[in-house]
């Protein structure tokens, strides 16, 4: 048996297809990924620009300093109050904490509103924060006819925080 002479060049029928194919392959890719959008490189802050940061709420060490000097006409139920504490940005009593006391110690939680009624009798004046009660002293003060009404929210000077 005589082996077919091998025919050079081959012609263009008896070529591979397979190799146009992975060209094609690797081309569409690369197309795909140069559409692709870029992303943009954030600049890093040099060493003399400083970083400012917002905070939008205020820092632990706020409450903790308005509560030390107003804390006094808190009302504690099992260790437990909660307080609202004045935001001069909203003109309103908007930040609201859970206080716990264990000993000498006070615990602040932040809390987004408060769940007991607002303390509105015996205190008098402005104050930078506004305090709570329990449900059963409302009525405890309301049953033995104590009542007196309920005086707008007063607006803290502006001068303390």
């Amino acid at each position: 048996m005589d082996a077919p002479a091998k025919v050079y060049p081959p012609s263009a029928q008896r070529l591979s297809k397979t190799p146009s194919w992975v060209t094609l392959g690797f081309v569409l890719g690369a197309l795909f990924v140069w559409a692709l959008p870029r992303a943009e490189k954030s600049a890093a802050p040099s060493p003399t620009q400083s970083l400012t940061v917002q905070l939008l709420r205020p820092a632990t060490t706020e409450i903790e300093a308005v509560f030390a000097a107003w804390g006094r006409f808190a009302v504690w139920d099992n260790d437990l109050t909660e307080v609202a504490l004045w935001d001069v940005d909203k003109k309103s009593y908007s930040i609201c904490y859970e206080v716990l006391r264990s000993g000498e110690s006070l615990y602040f939680r932040s809390i987004p509103r408060l769940t007991r009624p607002v303390l509105n009798h015996g205190l008098h004046g402005p104050m930078p924060l506004q305090f709570t009660e329990t449900e059963a002293m409302r009525r405890e003060w309301l049953e033995h006819g104590r009542f007196e009404p309920v005086p707008p929210p007063a607006k803290p000077s502006e001068g303390k925080s």
